[in-house]
């Protein structure tokens, strides 16, 4: 039972490039479901899901942000007030890891950077069989730029689901303190 007076809450943003597995990703977290064959989303998609993390009640608002390139010119407008960020690459196409620093771009804001904890995500791992993208180069990324963790994770079968989003808000909340 979650104490609404210890309500937390948080903007949540996951981006990545088009077709990597962020709107299954979320779909998976929030409802426990996957869906095979969704529709690009465009522009952005706002899911909320409440969930309790070291004895808190945390309230999620995730930005799940279209990754087509037409939509990056709003990306700036939309990771205004986020806590914390989750990039999504897919494991089977190396060009969605290779624009991380595309992405990471948006982030600064007249010479700062936004500081805010910011994971890799390597989407569909249950497709091993057609991985591209070396698991050590995206350490490497994430060690490069200071980022907050990596993980790898399967929204079709669930694996890790859970353990991604509960390590970003656990970054979230140690980022208040």
């Amino acid at each position: 039972m979650f104490i609404v007076s210890e309500l937390r809450k948080f903007k949540l943003i996951i981006f990545g490039d088009s077709g990597v597995g962020k709107t299954t990703l979320t779909r998976r977290f929030v409802t426990n479901t996957f869906i095979e064959d969704l529709r690009k989303t465009i522009g952005t998609d706002i899911s909320k899901k409440t969930l309790e993390v070291e004895g808190m009640a945390v309230s999620l608002l995730i930005w799940d942000f279209g990754g087509e390139e037409r939509y990056q010119v709003l990306f700036p407008s939309f990771i205004k007030g986020a806590n914390g960020g989750i990039f999504m690459y897919d494991i089977t196409r190396d060009e969605t890891l290779k624009n991380f620093e595309n992405w990471l771009s948006f982030f600064k804001d007249e010479q700062k950077i936004l500081k805010i904890p910011i994971i890799i995500v390597g989407g569909k791992s249950d497709l091993e069989n057609l991985r591209l993208v070396n698991m050590e180069d995206a350490i490497d990324i994430a060690q490069l730029h200071n980022l907050d963790g990596y993980y790898e994770c399967s929204s079709k079968t669930g694996m890790k689901v859970e353990t991604i989003f509960q390590a970003i808000t656990k970054l979230m909340l140690k980022k208040l303190d």
